[in-house]
């Protein structure tokens, strides 16, 4: 079974992440730029709403996912146990994902979560070429 989480539909800028980010919740504005930053991951990022959230795909290939709650929101991974994570970001404990809670009032590491974003991207990409 292929252990990646597919989704041949998704799409360059999926209208339905626009308008999810649209919404009037702070929470939602909040968690956007680490969104763009999934975006700017490269020319071969794709997105769609999963789940009733914004998810970040390599081609077709599931990567990470933002998400807004009442008091703080998440910036998930896929294969988030999988990475390295000195700064000790990352919560969970399920077989494979793993997120970030992000919070208005005590903002994380902007360094280490890009280091997260980019280090998911890059692992995706390692898998998808068979690696």
């Amino acid at each position: 079974m292929d252990p990646l989480f597919r989704f041949p539909g998704a799409l360059s800028r999926d209208p339905a992440v626009e308008a999810w980010f649209a919404s009037d919740d702070p929470l939602r504005r909040f968690v956007q730029p680490w969104f763009d930053a999934l975006r700017a991951c490269g020319p071969d990022v794709r997105e769609l709403m999963h789940d009733h959230h914004p998810t970040a795909c390599i081609g077709e290939a599931a990567f990470a996912y933002v998400d807004a709650f009442t008091a703080h929101a998440n910036l998930g991974f896929f294969f988030g146990a999988e990475l390295a994570d000195p700064a000790g970001l990352l919560l969970g404990t399920g077989k494979r994902m793993r997120h970030v809670k992000l919070n208005p009032a005590a903002p994380p590491d902007a360094a280490a979560v890009q280091a997260l974003i980019l280090a998911a991207a890059a692992d995706m990409r390692t898998r998808l070429a068979g690696g």
